[in-house]
Parts: C-alpha cells; structure tokens; sequence
C-alpha cells in the first residue's frame, strides 16, 4: 500500500460503510455495489440511503458524512445498471442520484423509478455539478423530490434526507393503516351480508325463511302500488306430507323438503322472484310485476317438475309419487293493505287443488 495514505482512519458506523483505507474503502464501496447492501433496514424508524452515483469518492464522502448519524443505514451503488434492482431489494426511504453516468443518464433513472412499483413514491434527491434552472426544470418534470449541488454541505444534506425519510415513512404508515382499516371494513361488510343472509335463509331448505318472505312481499306490495304493477303469488302445500313422514321416517321427510326446495328454486327464472319456506311443508312464491300468463306457466311447471322428480310414495291418492297442490293468486295493488286478502286468495286456491285431487295448479284470473 502506498506510505502517502493515512495508517488509519476512524471507523465505519454502519455495515454497507467503507473501510479505514483508500483502497479498502474502494473495495469496500464495490462490494456495496455487488449486493452487500440487499440487506433491508431493521425497522421503520430507519432512514435508509441509497446512494447511485458511479464515482467511487462521491460514495466515501457521502457515507463518512452520515456514519456517524443514528438511524441512517446508507447503501451505494456505483453500476447505474443495477440501481432499480438494489432499490427493490433494500427499499431505501431516499434516494441519492447523481445525473451525469456513464451508459444511461440520471434522468432517465429518475423516470424508471417512478415506473417502479417499489420506489413510484420514493423521494429521489437529485445530485448534481450544475446550479441550472433548466436541468432543476427537468429534474423535477421527470419525477425528482429534491435537488442538490454536489458535493452538498453535511448539514444540509442530513436535513434534507431526514426530512424526505420522515415524510416518506409517514405516507408508508398511513397507507398501511388506511389499507388495514379497508380491509376490516371490507371483511365486516361481508360478515354482515353472510350473516343477513343465514337470518334470512331457512336452514333445511336454503330458500328465504318465513320472515324475510313477509319483509320482501310487504316492500314489493308497497312498489307496487306505487308503480300501478301486477303482483303475483304461489302458494304451495306438498300433498300428504305427513303420511310420507310418518312412512319413510322424518330423515326422508327432511330429504323431501330440501328436494322441493330446490325443484321451487329452479322454477323461479326472473331475478325478482322470491322463494320462501312459508311455514312446515308449505312453500310460498312472490312474484313481483308477474302477468297472468306467467304466473299460470310458473305454476303448471312446478307441478310437473316434481312430478318428474318420481319419488316414490306408496299410498298417495294422487299417484305413486310425490306430488304438490299450487294455488295461485294475482292483482292489481291499489292500497297498502290487501297482501294479506291476496295470500288468502292464493290459499283457498291451493286447497282448492287438493280438494280437485291434489297434482294441481288451481288459478282464477
């Protein structure tokens, strides 16, 4: 080693820092440049510097003005062509970047930056020789923070780092807890859609249960009246149940329903149909602004869809399978009170249809 350099020198406050010697300190700075810098900051109270400039002595001087700095971790890279890459790794709170390298020009570096997902909102200092206004226009215009002649004095230096860290970290920890507080938000909205739905919904049959069938036929009577629109109704009885229950055992009968359920379900084409579990083995259907023909044509297909189901009950009146009596009902709404003079049209129906012997749809226009 040459005897013109200094024996000694103080030494380095942080791990990607340069040695004591010249030319350790430029073996040092390469290694910085060739990855030993991948290693992030421990915490978020960090400023962590990446300095890219392909100057080996700019590297020094910069670094012996921080290392004595507390929580300022600084990182170099000399090869222009692995600053993005180095900024991913190490995710620097601000960057250090001279504008005149050899092979692609600082500006250019600035823009691919902002390109970056990692570093789009990291503050970039400008290094630069020149007090330009032109070259400060277009190192703002392509995306930089800040701009400094280099060599800067320390002070300012340190402020302006710790000023652009400390806003950087700030708008880290407040989009982190705005994308928390989003996502609690997001999962109690769905908490509470689930959990509307299960106390809307009939547990054995997963059509709507008898509470949210007098909810959503009072509101669509109420429309109703308002807009001058049909409203249709399906009542729906399951011919001898009990004596299917009493014969097959109530595991088969609970097997039944949910097949009817689900027979009921796949009748219901328009999106403002609304299937229900009236009550025991009774079904109900609100079919908001239905026509005749619509309503008649829902309440035959019913019928014979579960017949063709052809499940099997020895002893039935009405055949040897399963069958249902439908009772339809339909009006023009004119006041708030006749759902239930309606409803009680559509029951009569239905046993109506049972005493016509039962497998029937029984609607009076």
């Amino acid at each position: 080693m040459s005897t013109n350099h200094p024996k000694t020198l103080p030494p380095p406050a942080a791990p990607a820092s340069v040695a004591a010697r010249p030319n350790d300190a430029t073996a040092r700075l390469r290694r910085v440049a060739d990855g030993a810098s991948s290693l992030r900051a421990p915490d978020d109270s960090n400023c962590v510097v990446l300095l890219v400039d392909d100057q080996l002595m700019i590297g020094e001087a910069l670094r012996r003005a921080l290392a004595d700095e507390p929580n300022i971790v600084f990182h170099f890279c000399s090869e222009p062509s692995a600053a993005l890459m180095t900024a991913e790794n190490i995710a620097p709170t601000v960057i250090l970047q001279d504008l005149v390298m050899p092979g692609i020009e600082g500006l250019t570096l600035v823009r691919e930056y902002r390109a970056l997902e990692a570093t789009r909102t990291t503050p970039i200092i400008v290094l630069s020789t020149r007090e330009d206004p032109i070259t400060k226009r277009d190192a703002f215009a392509a995306g930089a923070s800040d701009y400094l002649v280099k060599l800067p004095d320390k002070i300012e230096l340190i402020a302006r780092i710790r000023y652009h860290s400390q806003a950087y970290l700030s708008r880290r920890q407040r989009d982190a807890a705005y994308k928390a507080l989003h996502e609690s938000q997001r999962q109690l909205m769905a908490a509470n859609i689930e959990l509307q739905r299960i106390s809307n919904m009939d547990g054995l049959t997963g059509l709507n249960n008898r509470r949210r069938f007098d909810e959503y036929a009072s509101i669509e009577w109420r429309r109703a009246v308002r807009e001058k629109a049909p409203f249709g109704m399906l009542l729906v009885d399951i011919d001898q149940f009990k004596h299917y229950n009493d014969t097959n055992g109530h595991l088969a009968g609970d097997e039944l329903l949910r097949r009817i359920g689900e027979t009921i379900r796949t009748c219901c084409g328009r999106p403002a149909d609304l299937p229900a579990r009236y009550g025991g083995d009774e079904f109900a259907i609100v079919l908001p602004g239905i026509q005749a023909k619509g309503l008649d044509s829902i309440g035959e297909r019913l019928c014979q869809a579960v017949q063709d189901l052809k499940i099997d009950h020895a002893g039935a009146i009405a055949g040897p399978y399963v069958t249902l009596s439908v009772g339809g009902a339909l009006a023009l709404p004119t006041e708030e009170g006749g759902l239930v003079d309606l409803i009680g049209v559509a029951d009569r129906n239905m046993y109506e249809a049972k005493e016509q012997g039962r497998n029937k749809f029984i609607f009076h226009e």
